[in-house]
């Protein structure tokens, strides 16, 4: 029997901020990674259901400079359009905090595997959440939002409107305002998109903030640069009267496409909570309300109503975790495998570093089929919040999204510490400020495994325990929801459990009050001392 329904969400994990198009019969799509490079993955599909990742948008160390910035600045909501054979995606970069320094900047390319131009940046163009709309007559338009300078409450922001020049992307003409939020007393309005049908041109957007109050709300008018009327039935789409505990929650953040066929369909985020008792003390008022895999891409049809506003296409009008399947002929794609054997001269696209590495410091060419992560003096820790100092800017980590609430990474390391400062293994990492890590290192000229967490950015040892003294070790991290566990071995099929229950809020977004979710991956440090030492990992796999 043929099943007439898919699974949400569409991308697991951290993919957050979602932007689509189509051209003909395909579509493409761009999510947000922050500090995380490569940056701003590109995916591509034909029926809107099986996705492939084919590129990033973000993918040369010398494309664009991370600075410093922390793990959740860095490269906010990009969207991505289309106009007369060149594909455009325009980015918010943040640095030096999350209201400071906002730059945007677009990028093209003839195909949207890449590769990508080089940035041009917008002057004068503030905010966040910045799209593009081409017009039929041939203009370019920039729209974004603003924090408005004299704000009458918190939150009070606003989306405005600007023509670009199509050669330069630099603005010409005045700035219009075309939604101030002290119109309808919303809270945080940006990540807007216009589009234009039957005369109108629509705007949506997300109001309420990133949290259990995130929606999507939209507004038209006649002409562009108008005054844009607020829709009744706003908001079009939210969670926000449910319960944050349910399966779907944190609905928001959306961009809309019509099909070939005629039928239009959202693409927005959401998380997928549990709840735990946790002594973890959260940044929020829902204390045990956590997801550790970040903020992920969803689906949901919707449609026009005859008053000409937009709405959920469904029984219930909510984002549900089975939903009918678009109008399209299923297409499928070649899965990415969530095994390496480091067997490729390149990383897979699913492996990030944290900031483009200033100095590369891995390699799948100094030993045939291993990964090689040499020793830097940076750490994955750090002892204050606040953004990363230049030499902490690139510790040696190549890590992946944790994708499912119960899954299961495993390596195979060869690593031969030297001293004392050396350190090399399994990182579950969150942010600088939040992780846990297992890793080989010494200890009074023992070989010992060592156990350690940082939270608020405060590093501590939990566990250390005596092992044999081989070149070869096999670690793993197994996550069950609420909480991890660390396992170690001499043989791939004889693992031995290091520690269990540890507890997996210490990684949940809403405690660090963070915009990214749980990575993966594998670790080397000298922690401040020069080394010329390295570990190589034969494979990674990741079970679910």
């Amino acid at each position: 029997m043929i099943k007439n329904t898919f699974q949400n969400p569409l991308l697991s994990g951290f993919y957050p901020d979602p932007s689509i198009c189509r051209v003909g019969e395909d579509y493409y799509m761009v999510t947000s990674s922050f500090s995380y490079f490569p940056g701003l993955p590109v995916f591509h599909s034909r029926d809107l259901i099986h996705w492939e990742q084919i590129g990033h948008g973000i993918e040369r160390p010398d494309q664009l400079d991370y600075k410093d910035c922390e793990t959740s600045l860095g490269l906010w909501a990009p969207t991505i359009r289309y106009h007369n054979g060149t594909y455009y995606i325009i980015n918010t970069f943040v640095s030096g905090g999350r209201e400071v320094d906002r730059d945007n900047y677009i990028i093209t390319a003839k195909d949207p595997a890449g590769p990508w131009s080089d940035p041009v940046f917008v002057k004068g163009a503030d905010g966040i959440d910045s799209s593009l709309f081409f017009d039929d007559d041939g203009s370019l338009w920039y729209v974004g939002n603003f924090i408005c300078p004299k704000a009458l409450y918190e939150g009070h922001h606003g989306i405005y409107l600007c023509e670009l020049d199509p050669e330069t992307f630099q603005f010409k003409g005045e700035r219009h305002v075309i939604w101030d939020g002290v119109t309808s007393r919303n809270k945080w309005l940006e990540a807007p998109h216009i589009y234009k049908k039957d005369g109108f041109y629509y705007l949506i957007v997300a109001e309420g903030g990133t949290f259990i109050n995130h929606s999507v709300m939209m507004a038209r008018c006649t002409e562009i640069d108008g005054t844009y009327e607020i829709c009744p039935r706003n908001p079009i789409l939210t969670h926000r009267h449910l319960t944050p505990f349910r399966d779907i929650s944190v609905t928001g953040h959306a961009d809309i496409v019509e099909t070939q066929n005629g039928e239009w369909w959202m693409v927005l985020l959401a998380v997928r909570p549990y709840d735990s008792q946790s002594e973890i003390t959260p940044m929020d008022r829902c204390a045990n309300f956590h997801y550790n895999l970040g903020r992920e891409t969803f689906l949901v049809p919707v449609t026009w109503g005859a008053d000409g506003w937009l709405t959920v296409d469904n029984e219930n009008g909510l984002v549900n975790t089975e939903e009918r399947l678009p109008d399209l002929p299923t297409s499928y794609v070649m899965l990415s495998d969530p095994n390496d054997d480091f067997e490729d001269d390149t990383l897979a696209m699913m492996w990030n570093t944290i900031h483009p590495p200033v100095h590369p410091f891995y390699s799948l060419t100094a030993r045939d089929s291993f990964l090689r992560i040499d020793l830097l003096p940076a750490s994955i820790s750090k002892n204050e919040p606040g953004p990363l100092s230049p030499t902490q800017s690139s510790p040696a980590f190549v890590g992946r999204r944790q994708q499912h609430k119960l899954c299961h990474a495993k390596t195979a390391m060869e690593f031969a510490p030297s001293s004392d400062a050396e350190e090399a293994g399994l990182v579950l990492l969150q942010d600088d400020r939040y992780n846990y890590l297992f890793t080989k290192t010494i200890k009074n000229g023992q070989t010992i495994l060592r156990i350690a967490k940082t939270e608020q950015g405060v590093y501590s040892v939990i566990k250390e325990l005596p092992v044999e003294d081989t070149k070869r070790i096999y670690l793993s991290a197994q996550c069950n929801e609420s909480s991890y566990a660390f396992y170690y071995g001499y043989k791939d099929r004889e693992m031995i459990c290091a520690i269990e229950g540890l507890d997996a809020a210490l990684l949940s977004s809403s405690v660090n009050g963070g915009f990214t979710g749980a990575y993966i991956g594998m670790y080397a440090s000298s922690n401040g001392s020069e080394s010329t030492n390295h570990a190589d990992f034969d494979w990674f796999h990741y079970y679910y």
